[in-house]
């Protein structure tokens, strides 16, 4: 065994910096925080080639005493926490203290800070964990961090940072969510000297989402503000049109800290399952409230992962918060008029009474069909389309924030994909008298007409979906009674798939299966539960063995879920089925009584609608 070397303070400090600072982004994420603690009401940030080669973080906060900015610079030195006890009951987003030493340890860093107490400022130079200078100058009250060239003195780690439009972007994320965390702080971000964004610190969530996500996602959001014992939940999810392929847009923090959990995301994703399609996620801002002592933010040196104490009482609340939202929406997919259509419309001249004479109209006329708008009408026009012509950009100058019109209206007016344009639900029973069946096209999508909108139903969407319910509910309701079968199912099992259905043998009885052992490996399944019988009780037996191992404390209710949305969508009407009248109006009819009818267990949408008003611009008829 090599002789054992106790390591000098310079290689100790570089390590630890590898555990805090491993980019730079992680730099960005730790400054920002202490602005924030120190009471910042703006912060700057800047960088330069990814942030490689220069930082620069301004806030306008407490600052930094004189006497203490020497002992900032040194490890584990910080104001927010005294003893181990205080790890208990954090409320501030840094505490460790690691973070200025970890970035002097391997960057060239020079401070600037002042307190409003004070005449003049003090600058403080540190490079690679070494002091290099201190002077008092003057300098507005707060504090300035200007790092650069990072990873100068530890060149391996350098070589494995991105390209600089990488790194640049990484930054970018950090600095977006924490303005969405912190709405109530103006926040600017500066990449090689262009302005990226511009926070008004005005306290408006929706305006920061609407700034850093576009008008489409702002214009289809769900506040919500729900409270469950000593938690809370306040922010915005989105209908289930905004979706993207990966977790991106699945934002939320926990008293104000950026955070990922699997225990949250499991819950929101599980909330959205009826409505969007498999291998999609949902949009959320959402700020966690919850006792600081019931939680644990000391796992990971980068503060990103957490700890529950209570994680069944977080996943149900978060569930529910979600899915109660999403139940009182009537989301039915709205076909838009194509706006790259509307880039090749020209003004159409009425036909002329002139055309042969020498006397022409003065004017050409455009052609509609449409009354006149009364004053609301076109005064709502007006702001979507000065929300149109502006762009994004104007959120950059602070004083053109206060002015934008004002989101609440822009939600009303612009609904995206999704709609919820009348006093009625299209898919009530009060509704459904006023239903106008026109026909099938194609045997498979059913027309109908409803207000000044046309429906159209997918029949085998829709059945899939009613047979889906009526299993689920039975299941719910633990309504399990058997179906008997005449001759059994034979199952050859392997011994531990044996072990597995001896251990689950009351669970298996509980849902309604009946299996006794038949000699040698083979096992009979004498009855199934009634309400799979027609959906495939033995592919989904099998698959619910194959699901099972020893680890396992109960049958997987997603598994018998993911089953029975799969063996009722093999049993479903298909399409290029003819139905009859009476047939699709009892479907139809069946589809009002569910909890979610627009979208099929697969996230599929089972109706689609278009407005009379889009359709006639398809035919040119409004202009």
């Amino acid at each position: 065994m090599s002789k054992i070397n106790v390591l000098d303070k310079s290689t100790i400090d570089k390590i630890a910096a590898g555990e805090v600072v491993d980019r730079p982004s992680s730099i960005v994420k730790e400054l920002m925080e202490n602005a924030i603690d120190a009471k910042a009401s703006a912060v700057t940030v800047e960088i330069k080639e990814g942030g490689i080669s220069y930082i620069r973080i301004t806030d306008n906060g407490e600052g930094i005493r004189k006497s203490d900015i020497k002992t900032a610079f040194l490890r584990h030195a910080t104001s927010k926490i005294k003893t181990s006890a205080d790890l208990l009951s954090i409320h501030s987003l840094g505490f460790r203290g690691e973070a200025l030493s970890s970035i002097a340890a391997v960057s060239q860093v020079e401070c600037i800070s002042k307190t409003p107490d004070d005449l003049t400022g003090l600058r403080y130079s540190i490079e690679g964990g070494e002091e290099k200078g201190i002077e008092e100058v003057g300098a507005p009250f707060g504090t300035t961090f200007i790092i650069r060239n990072l990873f100068y003195n530890t060149p391996a780690r350098r070589k494995f940072l991105k390209s600089k439009t990488t790194e640049a972007s990484y930054i970018a994320a950090i600095v977006e969510k924490i303005a969405l965390s912190n709405p109530g702080i103006s926040i600017r971000f500066i990449v090689n000297s262009n302005s990226k964004l511009h926070t008004s610190g005005n306290g408006r969530l929706k305006d920061i989402i609407y700034t850093i996500f576009g008008k489409d996602v702002a214009s289809n959001i769900i506040e919500t503000d729900s409270q469950f014992e000593n938690m809370k939940i306040k922010g915005y999810i989105g209908k289930p049109v905004v979706t993207r392929g990966n977790r991106n847009n699945m934002v939320y923090f926990i008293n104000g800290r950026y955070i990922k959990s699997k225990i949250i995301n499991s819950a929101i994703e599980d909330a959205y399952k009826p409505y969007i399609m498999q291998h999609n996620y949902p949009f959320c801002v959402l700020d966690f409230l919850i006792d600081p002592e019931l939680i644990d933010v000391n796992v990971h040196p980068s503060k990103m992962e957490i700890r529950f104490e209570n994680q069944n009482d977080v996943y149900n609340f978060f569930y529910n918060t979600v899915s109660d939202l999403l139940k009182t929406k009537e989301f039915i997919n709205e076909v838009k008029y194509d706006e790259d259509e509307k880039k090749d419309e020209k003004i159409v001249s009425e036909p002329s009474l002139y055309d042969n004479q020498v006397i022409k109209p003065a004017l050409n006329v455009r052609k509609t069909e449409k009354p006149p708008e009364p004053f609301e009408t076109r005064r709502i026009e007006k702001i979507k389309e000065e929300l149109s012509d502006k762009s994004l950009n104007i959120l950059n100058d602070e004083s053109n924030l206060n002015s934008l019109p004002d989101l609440d209206v822009v939600k009303k007016i612009e609904t995206g994909s999704q709609q919820e344009l009348f006093d009625g639900r299209f898919l009530s029973k009060k509704e459904k008298m006023k239903h106008k069946m026109i026909g099938q096209l194609f045997d498979t999508y059913w027309l109908i007409e409803y207000n000044t909108s046309l429906y159209i139903v997918d029949q085998h969407a829709a059945h899939e979906k009613v047979l889906y319910e009526r299993t689920m509910t039975k299941l719910k309701n633990k309504e399990f009674t058997s179906q008997q079968l005449n001759p059994p199912i034979i199952l050859t099992l392997s011994m531990e798939e044996e072990m597995l259905i001896k251990k689950f043998e009351a669970n298996f009885k509980e849902l309604g299966f009946e299996i006794e052992h038949f000699g040698g490996k083979e096992y009979a399944v004498y009855a199934v539960p009634d309400n799979m019988y027609s959906i495939g009780s033995e592919e989904l037996l099998r698959d619910i063995i194959d699901n099972l191992d020893e680890n396992s404390t109960s049958l997987k209710s997603e598994l018998i879920t993911e089953k029975i949305a799969s063996m009722s969508c093999k049993a479903a009407v298909k399409g290029n089925n003819k139905l009859s009248f009476r047939e699709a109006d009892e479907l139809i009819s069946e589809l009002l009584t569910l909890d979610n009818p627009y979208n099929c267990p697969h996230g599929r949408p089972t109706i689609i609608s278009m407005s009379r008003y889009e359709l006639e611009k398809k035919f040119k008829r409004i202009i």
